[in-house]
């Protein structure tokens, strides 16, 4: 009987190793989505802060809603360590701040976090957007290079604010969300400028993200294969469009297109007056994907009449290394043309996957995979106000 039992016991474990190892390569094969999914706190009895941010407060420590600090900068001055968990909790108002650097970055499994009580269930006693306008509080919109509510800059740049190099990567492994940014040249925008080339995660949620040059974005990561950025349920809007300038930006830093996507977006809209997606100046090898987004470009120009367009999907102005893969999948877009026209286009790759479809001036080409749309998308362009 003895033996019976223990060949039954071995039999059984020997099943659940298989059944587990099954569901390891299911999670592995999904890690463009699964991942980049923050677990609330470490592993060790450490415990995380819990940090609060109100105009209401008393400027102390922070630790409630009465002590709370009365700008965002201070209380991520306050984030004590870099063993992630940590939490900002903001109440809803208009913070006048830029260029955010939190002390630390969050770590793998125990993102830090940056959240607005937008429906008051954090117990601010306030409901609505947190803004955090990085314009002159006199003068009204800055647009000045490196200049936004994310902090980086390059003191090798000609002008704008260019005094130190400062790498956004001080943000790896945080979640933002419900924030609306504003007032500035960039939005949820993470430049790693002299730290280009190393692994760079962040996470983006329910956020308004607005700025002249750039809604949203990420330059010159190397791709983390199960850990991507991740924009989710987010409104991008970017207002120039001389130079390199797009609703959401993409940089990367691999010689050959890897394999995974270095950003992910989903359920997003993208809204600019010349393209929604581009490829950074000085990217090598970027890829983004786009699931159940909606990219709104206002520029359906006449070419008769010396108009020019870089596309809904632009790979204008790259570096020679630079190339764009975008994956679509059932995502809607408008605007002159699907790609940048030209040369230009060879530069970029896609794939689609369910309904993926253009409504793009008339006699310009839709490409394989795409389904052209005849008639004015009312729904889609009835999105194009941020909520």
């Amino acid at each position: 009987m003895f033996k019976v039992l223990y060949s039954y016991c071995i039999a059984g474990m020997f099943r659940h190793a298989w059944i587990m190892s099954l569901w390891g390569l299911t999670l592995f094969s999904l890690g463009t989505t699964m991942a980049a999914e923050p677990e609330a706190g470490g592993t060790s009895d450490r415990k995380p802060v819990t940090l609060h941010v109100s105009t209401l407060g008393d400027n102390s420590d922070g630790s409630t809603w009465r002590k709370a600090f009365r700008t965002i900068q201070a209380a991520l001055d306050a984030v004590p360590d870099n063993q992630g968990g940590h939490r900002i909790l903001v109440r809803p108002d208009t913070y006048v701040e830029a260029n955010l650097a939190p002390a630390h970055n969050g770590a793998p499994g125990a993102y830090n976090t940056l959240v607005g009580d937008y429906d008051g269930r954090l117990g601010s006693g306030a409901k609505g957007w947190v803004v955090i306008d990085s314009g002159d509080p006199e003068k009204g919109f800055k647009s000045w290079d490196w200049w936004g509510p994310i902090r980086s800059s390059d003191k090798h740049w000609p002008h704008g604010n260019n005094q130190e190099t400062f790498s956004s990567i001080i943000w790896d492994r945080w979640k933002l969300s419900h924030l609306y940014v504003a007032g500035g040249d960039g939005g949820f925008f993470f430049d790693l400028t002299d730290k280009s080339g190393e692994g760079f995660t962040v996470v983006i949620e329910d956020c308004v993200g607005t700025g002249r040059a750039f809604g949203g974005g990420v330059a010159y990561p190397m791709v983390r294969p199960n850990e991507p950025s991740v924009f989710r349920r987010c409104y991008f809007l970017a207002l120039d469009w001389v130079g390199d300038t797009a609703a959401v930006l993409v940089g990367g830093w691999e010689k050959t297109m890897p394999e995974y996507p270095h950003a992910v977006f989903e359920d997003c809209t993208l809204v600019h007056t010349d393209n929604a997606v581009a490829i950074s100046y000085a990217s090598h090898c970027a890829r983004a994907r786009f699931k159940d987004c909606r990219m709104i470009v206002l520029n359906f120009t006449q070419p008769e009449m010396g108009g020019k367009s870089t596309g809904i999907i632009c790979t204008q102005g790259h570096s020679p290394s630079g190339k764009l893969h975008v994956d679509l999948e059932d995502c809607i877009m408008a605007g002159y043309s699907v790609f940048t026209p030209g040369p230009d286009s060879e530069a970029v790759s896609y794939t689609t996957k369910g309904k993926v479809q253009a409504y793009v001036q008339f006699k310009q080409p839709v490409p394989d995979g795409f389904e052209r749309l005849g008639l004015w998308p009312v729904e889609l362009f009835s999105h194009m106000a941020p909520p």
